[in-house]
């Protein structure tokens, strides 16, 4: 089980984090970033569970600038209140980013000298981790999960600064299977994996949960990790 600390970004804004720790040295960190619905049960156990893996795993807080201390479930109000908290952040991205710098940075100040920071996101986090490939230093890998919104506009001409593995899923109405074809024309050198699922797959929590899409994910992400951060 991990805790909850105080990560100060460069703008002296002050914001929490969900910290997870290895037993033993870490191999490497994780910086897990939320869906629209906070730091909740969901996302500290998937940071618990990479902490597990053997890697320092934190989940930021990346709605703290404009709500603090969401933690929503899944209802039909919750993702409505996601979604506003959501527009709201997105008016402001470049201090959310400044919030993700932040954390790799906190990371990057806790592990051995030498290690690397990969990161991983899921909804809105998988957007914010796509953005992060190429905007934040100090990341060897990215890793996002059904991001709304990378694979059209502005977002698809992104350049990513480290090896990027994508998850979609098929069914997803959020991500058309037109945008992901043409992301991934745009992108030839990321890894884009397909699954017969809907969006939030990943999350036990909700209905669209796909247990095997899910499990296959994770076990794709755990190599890609291993490889870009700790074989690399």
């Amino acid at each position: 089980m991990g805790n909850f600390q105080n990560i100060t970004s460069s703008d002296g804004f002050v914001f929490p984090a969900y910290v997870a720790q290895p037993v033993g040295t870490a191999k490497a960190a994780i910086v897990v970033l939320q869906e629209i619905f906070g730091v909740n049960s969901h996302i500290q156990a998937v940071t618990d569970a990479y902490a597990a893996q053997g890697y320092l795993a934190i989940a930021p807080s990346t709605f703290h600038r404009v709500k603090k201390g969401v933690n929503l479930g899944y209802t039909a109000e919750d993702v409505d209140a996601g979604k506003a908290l959501k527009a709201a952040a997105e008016a402001i991205p470049a201090q959310i980013m400044q919030d993700v710098q932040a954390t790799v940075d906190f990371a990057a100040v806790q592990l051995p000298k030498g290690q690397k920071i990969g990161i991983t996101g899921y909804c809105w986090g998988g957007m914010l981790t796509w953005r992060a490939a190429s905007l934040v230093n100090g990341i060897s890998a990215a890793a996002p999960y059904y991001g709304a919104g990378m694979t059209v506009g502005a977002e698809l001409a992104r350049q990513p600064r480290c090896p990027v593995m994508v998850h979609f899923g098929d069914q997803d109405t959020s991500i058309p299977m037109d945008t992901v074809q043409a992301f991934t024309a745009a992108q030839p050198a990321v890894d884009v994996q397909i699954y017969a699922a809907n969006h939030g797959f990943n999350c036990d929590q909700r209905g669209a949960y796909d247990a095997a899409s899910a499990k296959l994910a994770l076990a794709r992400n755990l190599s890609f990790f291993t490889i870009n951060l700790i074989a690399a």
